[in-house]
């Protein structure tokens, strides 16, 4: 009689959880192991930084399973475990205590950490980073009204943690080594509308600025210290300078690398047939883009694992959906697909000023790369449709907000 096939899957975060119901949801009935290096069920991380900062949301309500999932669908799960190797010979995970986990098909969805900052003061008291449900709770204690926060970083962490900051009367101060915040993500004229939105609220932006030190009080941290010599206190300093992908693991087990990432094809398999990746660490060929991309958004996370559960029970799978991100800050919400390198010039329909616009990244030919809605509900499959045509449009009609968006093709 044979075997059950065994599926382990390493990584507790949402794609961890999401790959696990995959399986189950695609009939598997094979073992299915989840490790996860924290100790927490698993959840989605955006909320970490907006609802729960802001007390809008508790952390069940962001959980993706409840525990009883986990025994229900007799899957495995193992809280507070870090697999610290692959043995592709033996088939086989690692863990700390020597024990050795065999498998038939491996997914990796280890995610990322928090890059750090090698400065003086870094490891003071009340330096924090978000990565974390732990982190969030750390920060969400620290926030006070009235006591200063300085964020080191103008991406979407720190722009969305000041904002939250921010709506609890936190007086914040933002330092950016860029000209503009979010510029390598938007570009300069996108960029400059959160810049403007930041403003209008009161952050202290200091842009082409960078942090030289923390600034210490005994063990606490009570600023930072600027390449331009001046000082910013602060109750707490929060970095948020990007994060590292996990990759450790396959790097180690000779997998191939890309971007950063580690290689897939369009079936999320990376170069041993046996193991596939998702998520942050997943550096895909997309077959709609004609290139390798890698992305480190909530959706990919959420996408992915069903593509992969597929393709690791032997179904013939790919991953074509668009890089997609949002965010909300203050009264804005957006709305981003697609991937804009590249891109020649930006058009934009709406009011820019009013912020209730609509953006569009073009290449050489005319051809939309990209495509982000601010403060617009609708409209989001039209501008994915334009994205996919790899169609030129009329530059003149899609700046029109009279023009449907369908109609806009040369």
């Amino acid at each position: 009689m044979s075997r059950n096939p065994t599926f382990v899957i390493v990584g507790g975060g949402l794609a961890g959880a999401r790959a696990a119901e995959a399986l189950r949801n695609n009939d598997f009935d094979g073992n299915i192991v989840l490790f996860s290096a924290e100790d927490a069920l698993p959840y989605e991380r955006p909320p970490l930084s907006k609802d729960f900062l802001a007390g809008k949301k508790a952390a069940e309500e962001f959980t993706v399973h409840g525990g009883a999932w986990y025994r229900d669908h007799d899957v495995e799960f193992h809280p507070g475990t870090e697999v610290d190797g692959i043995d592709r010979s033996a088939k086989a995970v690692t863990l700390p205590d020597g024990q050795a986990v065999v498998y038939d098909k491996l997914l990796l969805a280890t995610g990322s950490r928090s890059r750090h900052l090698d400065l003086p003061g870094a490891g003071a008291d009340r330096v924090y980073y978000l990565r974390t449900l732990a982190d969030a709770e750390a920060i969400d204690a620290a926030l006070s009204a009235g006591a200063p926060l300085a964020v080191v970083g103008g991406g979407w962490i720190g722009l969305e943690v000041a904002a939250t900051a921010r709506g609890r009367d936190v007086p914040v101060t933002v330092v950016e080594p860029a000209e503009l915040p979010l510029l390598a993500a938007l570009g300069p004229e996108m960029a400059a509308v959160f810049a403007d939105l930041h403003r209008e609220h009161g952050v202290d932006l200091r842009l082409n600025t960078g942090a030289t030190g923390i600034t210490i009080d005994g063990q606490r941290a009570v600023g930072i210290t600027l390449d331009d010599g001046t000082d910013v206190a602060a109750d707490a300093v929060l970095v948020a300078v990007g994060a590292i992908p996990n990759i450790e693991i396959a790097e180690a087990a000779g997998l191939q690398m890309a971007r950063g990432g580690v290689a897939v094809d369009a079936s999320l398999r990376t170069s041993d047939p046996d193991i596939f990746a998702v998520g942050d660490i997943a550096a895909a060929e997309h077959p709609l883009l004609g290139k390798r991309i890698r992305t480190e958004h909530w959706a990919n996370a959420l996408n992915q694992p069903t593509t992969a559960a597929a393709a690791m029970m032997g179904r013939d799978a790919v991953y074509d959906q668009l890089p997609y991100f949002f965010t909300d800050q203050y009264d804005l919400g957006m709305e981003y697909v697609g991937d804009s390198e590249g891109y020649r010039r930006l058009l934009t329909r709406g009011e820019v000023a009013g912020r209730e616009f609509s953006a569009f990244w073009l290449d050489a030919d005319d051809r939309v790369l990209a495509g982000m809605n601010v403060n617009v509900w609708e409209g989001l499959d039209d501008i994915k449709d334009l994205v996919r045509s790899r169609v030129p449009v009329d530059p003149d009609r899609l700046a029109d907000p009279g023009q449907p968006l369908a109609g806009t093709r040369a």
